[in-house]
């Protein structure tokens, strides 16, 4: 399905990647390109840009950011983008409506984001059905927010890895077993407390407006989770509901995603193997709020072993820098990609 918007200046090709029978899950993604100059659709040597989300949100949620960064593409020189994808976690945005029966069994409890992973890794590999693209003739950037940080990492776990030019790690979710341990339950708990039924995709975005969490958020990043992140009534979880809308990642989902700890566990020991067969840039927001700054002094020196290379942080931002900092962290994306950039770009945490 092709289609563009209001919120972006991108066509946008919407795909369903199936790589049944051998992952019973389907993957929902989108592929962004621009004739404008900010996107050089026709360059195959240029880049191609694979976002992944963090928990709770979905593969739309990186537009703004991807929008502001093809903005400074177009004024500057040095980082030619062929076409960039976002995809979903198969229990979040578009693909947990196609899968959300199959969730409601096996899926509940904890959802590994392995699983996330997973489908990124067949995707990029052909593995499947869906996409016409063959991304291994791509000049493949990698670049993840919090748990799609680590499903970016995890993807480099499986056979034959997909071609990766250089991963840039959002925020990742990534921390040692005792960090782990203190992290607590509350982001759990949190997303089972949630509102999740409004009236309107109109309501629900006056009442996450009138909210001082959501107050900090970029308007088109809110505007566009309203837009795209929830779904009208009745659904699986709530067959009785007749009218409004809910969440397309129900509460219950967010919440098993929460509940794996093994991913982040993974990710942490094998960050320094990562690092060691390609370049892995890490931008963290200057705000140590969701991670304390001693977890990431960790990550940088001990899981990454000094081999990260370039640390980064966006002034002012914390955990939720795509949502809350957009442009500042299109900024730091390009200095990251364009390699006319400084030399010595590790940050002070």
């Amino acid at each position: 399905m092709s289609s563009t918007n209001d919120t972006t200046p991108f066509q946008i090709d919407e795909f369903v990647f199936d790589a049944r029978p051998n992952y019973p899950l389907l993957l929902s993604t989108k592929r962004y390109r621009r004739d404008d100059g900010g996107l050089a659709s026709n360059d195959p040597n240029a880049l191609t840009l694979i976002f992944a989300h963090g928990t709770g949100f979905h593969k739309e949620q990186w537009e703004p950011t991807l929008s502001d960064l093809c903005d400074i593409v177009s004024r500057r020189e040095g980082v030619p983008i062929r076409e960039a994808w976002s995809v979903d976690c198969p229990n979040h945005g578009e693909a947990a409506v196609l899968n959300e029966v199959s969730l409601q069994w096996g899926y509940e409890g904890v959802f590994g984001w392995g699983e996330y992973a997973r489908v990124i890794h067949l995707m990029l590999s052909g593995l499947g059905t869906g996409v016409p693209t063959d991304f291994k003739t791509h000049n493949l950037v990698g670049i993840g927010h919090s748990m799609g940080a680590v499903a970016l990492t995890l993807s480099l776990t499986y056979p034959s890895p997909p071609r990766y030019r250089s991963l840039i790690l959002v925020e990742p979710m990534v921390m040692a077993k005792a960090a782990a341990e203190a992290f607590g339950d509350g982001l759990r708990k949190g997303a089972i407390a949630r509102r999740d039924i409004w009236p309107s995709k109109e309501e629900a975005f006056k009442a996450f407006s009138s909210r001082s969490a959501f107050k900090a958020w970029d308007p088109r990043v809110l505007r566009i989770f309203c837009d795209q992140g929830l779904r009208d009534l009745p659904t699986a979880v709530y067959p009785a509901e007749k009218t409004g809308v809910t969440l397309k990642c129900v509460k219950t989902q967010e919440a098993a995603c929460y509940c794996d700890m093994n991913g982040r566990a993974i990710a942490y020991k094998y960050l320094h193997h990562a690092c060691e067969v390609l370049p892995i840039h890490v931008i963290y927001g200057a705000i140590h709020d969701y991670l304390p700054a001693t977890t990431k002094e960790d990550v940088v020196d001990n899981a990454a072993a000094g081999l990260l290379a370039s640390v980064r942080t966006v002034p002012g931002a914390g955990h939720l820098v795509v949502q809350t900092h957009p442009t500042q962290l299109a900024e730091s994306i390009f200095n990251v990609l364009s390699p006319q950039r400084d030399s010595t770009p590790r940050s002070k945490l």
